[in-house]
């Protein structure tokens, strides 16, 4: 499980060096070849190759024609690219997806369970701000037990 937060940098190659806690989860329970994609450009999602292989496989299962189905893997595509960590730990994050998300020097790694978000830290303080956790958020969650 991929949980919580932890600053990185991203080096003048456009690679993120993976925060310990997080790269320890990924390469012991899935390896080390990873899929970096985003799905608005505004932030980059790293999944785990096989994580990422489970979703390809639920979408597989979605008629070709549907339209979400389309947009999903337009952009998805657009952005992405299989990599691989490197020996120290690192991703590259290719120039369009840098370039989108603003991803250059301290960036915000979290942990979203199965994957990881990567954001400039700038325009995650603004997102949270103008994105508050509300009461119709508690009740939603609540209809799941949370």
């Amino acid at each position: 499980m991929l949980r919580g937060n932890a600053p990185a940098k991203i080096d003048d190659k456009g690679r993120l060096k993976v925060p310990n806690s997080f790269r320890a989860v990924i390469q012991k329970d899935h390896g080390a070849e990873l899929f970096v994609t985003s799905l608005t450009g505004q932030s980059v999602r790293i999944y785990p190759m096989p994580v990422w292989a489970d979703l390809e496989r639920r979408l597989s299962q979605v008629p070709s024609t549907n339209p979400a189905r389309q947009r999903f893997l337009d952009r998805v595509n657009f952005y992405g690219q299989v990599a691989e960590l490197d020996a120290q730990g690192r991703v590259v994050i290719h120039p369009r997806l840098r370039e989108s998300a603003q991803i250059t020097g301290d960036v915000d790694v979290l942990g979203q369970q199965s994957y990881l978000e990567v954001w400039n830290h700038e325009r995650l303080v603004a997102k949270l701000s103008a994105e508050p956790f509300t009461d119709d958020d508690a009740k939603a969650l609540s209809d799941f037990g949370i």
